[in-house]
């Protein structure tokens, strides 16, 4: 694939290459995970204030010491991001059958910048939560539009490997973040990590609006907006004639017509979605995962500190997790490529990858050498790690590419909402109650195996892969915009069954 894209609106070439866009996506889903690694880090998480029995108090540090929060808050700001990111998801997912998802991508990402330039002004727990907020709302329209466009763009033998790229990010950011946070807190101050985000994703929400765009494969090129047709029959006395009032009346029935069109776009689509059985196996195993994954990366370097006495829990913890994510997520997409991408052979590798792999993991926590549980964790970690690109893979290619933005968004909500999101605040309770971090991490790990076996499930379901099928949507003149409906037959069945 050489040279730039051509964007089907315009007819003119991109800026974009497929080289390029990949580029650009990975560093912009880099440092959205930078900004959950260094929230979780001990230099800008910090930790409370502790009082001595002899009545001695010392004040704690970063955000939990200058807000005075217990475990539970905590957690709550690590999962504060999903309010907008559920509410936003599907949002822009509908959004981009009628807007240019490159342009919803630049309005996401405008939003994150704002969101962290907030969370560096916050004055208490429940200013920075708003702003966590708004973070998620930004990451709504990345999440669910970024992979698609990868999967549009990437050699037909790379498509694994070029979303194990994107996905690898994720890893690597929260490690990055770590380390970021732990440097950043400690020599000024942890405000300041979240200014120095903003100022890097700054240009990237920026190009995002000044580029030619790009559009979906499985989406018509949305057309101009025309004038509002000339409606002749208004039922009330007040708007007839052709005074504002009758203009106002048509606009109004106009845009209440368009959104009940969209609602009953995105109610169609969603059951279709949630019919494919390939898919909701996919998901459920997901969310088993990221409930682990998500406790891990937020609580890991505090549980590392607390077990093993860690001086530097933030270096050595991101260090591991930077190596691991980036070995483990590539190999697991090279793997996938080399045994030929396929949707059964993706369940494969997800359910042995994450059995074993939490084997290791669960391994690791049952010694009391520090060497021992790095070498167990990094092995651990590596082979867990190989599971980002099969299980989008799989979201990607077992629908019809006019559904993708939603999949991934439904994807993304649930993977949170069941996953990452109760986790965080879950295991804080659960340490404030067990207060011993290494049973709370056995307990932890050994949700990683129940994922294992509802992946397996997958292995021996019947799965099509519909990326290359022919899913261009009808298309509807609403408000002057061509709007695509959803085919009637299209959401009786799937040719998924158990």
């Amino acid at each position: 694939m050489a040279g730039n894209l051509v964007s089907p609106e315009s007819g003119n070439p991109s800026w974009f290459s497929p080289g390029k866009l990949l580029i650009v996506f990975c560093v912009v889903n880099l440092f959205t995970y930078v900004d959950r690694g260094a929230i979780a880090s001990n230099g800008v998480n910090g930790s409370s204030g502790t009082c001595s029995e002899s009545g001695i108090c010392t004040g704690g540090s970063g955000i939990q010491g200058d807000f005075d929060l217990d475990n539970f808050e905590d957690g709550i700001l690590s999962s504060a991001f999903m309010v907008g990111l559920l509410v936003s998801s599907p949002i822009f997912a509908l959004l981009a059958k009628s807007i240019n998802p490159f342009k919803l991508i630049g309005v996401g990402l405008s939003v994150w910048t704002i969101a962290v330039i907030g969370c560096g002004f916050s004055f208490d727990f429940w200013s920075i939560t708003i702003c966590r907020m708004l973070v998620g709302v930004g990451e709504a329209s990345f999440a669910s539009l970024a992979a698609p466009f990868i999967d549009d763009n990437a050699p037909v033998s790379q498509k694994t490997a070029w979303l194990a790229a994107f996905y690898m990010c994720i890893p690597t950011g929260y490690a990055i973040g770590y380390v970021y946070g732990g440097l950043v807190g400690t020599y000024l101050n942890w405000r300041y990590a979240f200014w120095g985000e903003a100022i890097v994703m700054l240009p990237f929400a920026i190009l995002a609006f000044i580029v030619t765009p790009l559009q979906l494969k499985g989406f018509s090129p949305v057309e101009p907006k025309k004038p509002l047709p000339d409606i002749e029959t208004v039922d009330t006395k007040e708007t007839k004639g052709d005074g504002p009032n009758r203009k106002l009346s048509v606009s109004f029935r106009s845009a209440t017509s368009s959104y009940q069109n969209h609602l009953s776009t995105f109610v169609k689509d969603t059951k279709v979605l949630l019919s494919e059985k390939v898919y909701v196996v996919s998901v459920l195993g997901a969310c088993a995962y990221n409930f682990v994954l998500g406790a891990y990366s937020y609580w890991g370097p505090k549980a590392g500190k607390e077990i093993f006495n860690m001086t530097n829990a933030d270096l050595i913890f991101g260090g591991i997790t930077v190596v691991c994510g980036i070995v483990g997520t590539l190999g697991g997409g090279y793997a996938l490529d080399v045994i030929n991408s396929t949707i059964p052979n993706a369940f494969k590798l997800l359910s042995i990858s994450t059995f074993i792999g939490g084997t290791f993991c669960f391994a690791a926590f049952c010694f009391k050498s520090l060497y021992a549980y790095l070498a167990l964790f990094a092995v651990g970690e590596l082979l867990v790690f190989a599971t980002q690109a099969p299980v989008n893979f799989v979201n990607l290619h077992c629908v019809k590419p006019s559904l993708r933005p939603l999949s991934m968004a439904v994807a993304t909500v649930s993977i949170h909402v069941f996953g990452d999101v109760p986790s965080s605040p879950l295991v804080g309770v659960l340490q404030d109650y067990l207060n011993n971090w290494r049973e709370t991490a056995l307990i932890l790990t050994a949700i990683l195996f129940p994922a294992a076996a509802i992946w397996t499930i997958g292995i021996f379901m019947h799965s099509v892969d519909r990326f290359y099928e022919d899913s261009e949507p009808t298309m509807l003149a609403i408000d002057g915009a061509s709007r695509p409906l959803l085919d009637e037959q299209s959401a009786e069945s799937n040719d998924s069954t158990l």
